[in-house]
């Protein structure tokens, strides 16, 4: 039925952010990228639109809330292997980004995060299917 996720974030300054994403080694597509909004390529399919708040604030009536100050999303996104989400959370604070929380490691499934610089968390994980629960 659906075939692409389109998560849409507002952001304060389009130089900045475009700057820690592509620090993570991630692209933006071109076609629809301007000074309002840039087109994050996450992976396949899956995208999130960086847009400036006062066109951010064309989309919606309602206020925008400060991502720095309460949590309005968790953005989850899976790894290839532990070593993975451990460099792209380096990565991410490397590049300005913070840590709200500590690595967590559930054994079957490994996960840290990030917030970026408008606040907004970004949760990496591992998972070992064969190794998960049959039910959670």
């Amino acid at each position: 039925m659906f075939r692409e996720i389109f998560v849409n974030l507002p952001i304060k300054d389009m130089g900045k952010s475009q700057a820690f994403f592509k620090a993570l080694g991630l692209s933006f597509n071109p076609q629809f990228t301007n000074e309002q909004g840039a087109c994050l390529e996450i992976a396949p399919n899956i995208y999130a639109m960086l847009l400036v708040e006062p066109f951010f604030k064309g989309f919606t009536k309602l206020p925008i809330s400060d991502a720095k100050k309460a949590t309005e999303v968790l953005i989850a996104l899976s790894c290839d292997s532990r070593d993975e989400v451990d460099q792209i959370v380096a990565k991410a604070v490397a590049a300005g980004g913070t840590t709200p929380n500590a690595p967590q490691d559930h054994g079957f499934m490994y996960q840290h995060g990030f917030a970026d610089l408008d606040g907004h968390q970004w949760e990496v994980c591992w998972m070992d299917m064969a190794a998960a629960p049959a039910q959670m």
